[in-house]
């Protein structure tokens, strides 16, 4: 398994390595840190808190809101931790490392994915596009995208090949990881839902990995219920941050914002949204398992359709792999040379938006 995907961790490798090779160059230039970078901003800071002293921690924002660390979920910390016990790192540093590993886990199940229903070339080149995504940089830094991609892509594919009880263990580390593991569980419970359909009973593992599936979600955010005294505490921490779901709306306003007062942004939100969708419905064409539909359709409500800082939605919409499987297929199909060339100016632009970002004030 490890020689057969080996094309793929090496395209998904170096993409990455071209990304922080111009970070590095930037920070030189710049006279920053480059490991600082990717260990101690933004959300990273929250997660090696929580690693070193636990849950507790209240920041009061500049117009006086309150964040409370409970809208972080437990895995990346607690691996955090546990790692930084046993060698040198720091919670910080121990982050980094997680997330180098889990960005390798990630890929491998991406290319698992896409060479089991596509063919080979379209594994290995699924990788590397999601490795080479405009916030790629992410996958690289102390945050829990890339360990909650590698729970989830893994999950999927255990459905795929019938293996019920590591998808719904799968689902429920998920679900230790950011809110988003709703969406592993939809998709467990989609994929069961199709083979109580189509076979007219629910074979006893496949009814042990729907009923494993949410305990990770349910667990954590019945825990920060009962710390919080109030069976809504976790939506309610959530709303202290600003975040909660509204159907669109904030967003939907947001855009219009930048239409009307800066136009260019505007329209290019409009494409931004109009990729997404144009993806989407070539996910649907490509007749994808219900079970990707479902994952990647949850991820991209949950994304869209939430209030809080609405440049982070392109982060939010990283997990979201399985809309990148048509693009991938396609490239597969065409000549290497397009299909390098493509890869290759992607993955550039990629490392130069990624140094950009980091060396800016947001989006996080």
């Amino acid at each position: 398994m490890l020689r057969h995907a080996a094309p793929a961790l090496l395209a998904y490798s170096g993409v990455r390595a071209l990304g922080l090779l111009v970070l590095a160059g930037w920070a030189a230039a710049a006279d920053r840190d480059a490991y600082r970078l990717l260990s101690a901003r933004w959300d990273s800071l929250w997660y090696a808190r929580i690693a070193e002293d636990g849950y507790g921690h209240t920041a009061r924002a500049a117009n006086g809101d309150l964040h409370p660390d409970l809208a972080f979920f437990p895995l990346l910390p607690a691996l955090e931790r546990g790692l930084s016990a046993v060698t040198p790192l720091d919670a910080a540093g121990a982050g980094v490392a997680v997330s180098a590993l889990a960005s390798l886990c990630a890929a491998a199940a991406l290319f698992a994915i896409g060479d089991r229903l596509y063919g080979r070339g379209a594994g290995i080149t699924l990788a590397a596009l999601w490795a080479a995504v405009p916030v790629g940089i992410v996958q690289s830094m102390a945050y829990s995208e890339s360990l909650f991609t590698a729970l989830a892509a893994w999950a999927l594919y255990a459905l795929l090949t019938g293996r019920w009880m590591w998808a719904g263990t799968l689902a429920a580390l998920a679900g230790l990881t950011r809110p988003v593991g709703a969406a592993v569980v939809a998709a467990v419970w989609i994929a069961a839902a199709d083979l109580l359909r189509r076979e007219r009973r629910l074979p006893a593992p496949a009814a042990a990995g729907v009923l494993l599936a949410p305990l990770g979600w349910l667990g954590y955010v019945g825990w920060v219920g009962a710390r919080t005294g109030s069976p809504a505490g976790y939506l309610d921490v959530q709303a202290q941050w600003g975040n909660g779901f509204d159907g669109g709306a904030a967003f939907a306003a947001f855009v219009w914002d930048r239409l009307t007062g800066a136009p260019a942004v505007g329209m290019a939100l409009l494409a931004g949204l109009g990729l997404v969708v144009r993806l989407g419905v070539e996910c649907v064409r490509q007749r994808q398992p219900p079970p990707l539909l479902a994952y990647a359709g949850t991820v991209v409500v949950l994304a869209l359709c939430a209030r809080g800082y609405f440049g982070s939605k392109p982060r939010l919409l990283l997990p979201a792999f399985p809309l990148l499987l048509p693009l991938a297929a396609a490239l597969a199909r065409s000549r290497p040379a397009v299909a390098a060339s493509a890869l290759a100016v992607t993955a550039l632009g990629s490392a130069v938006y990624g140094a950009f970002w980091l060396h800016g004030s947001g989006p996080p």
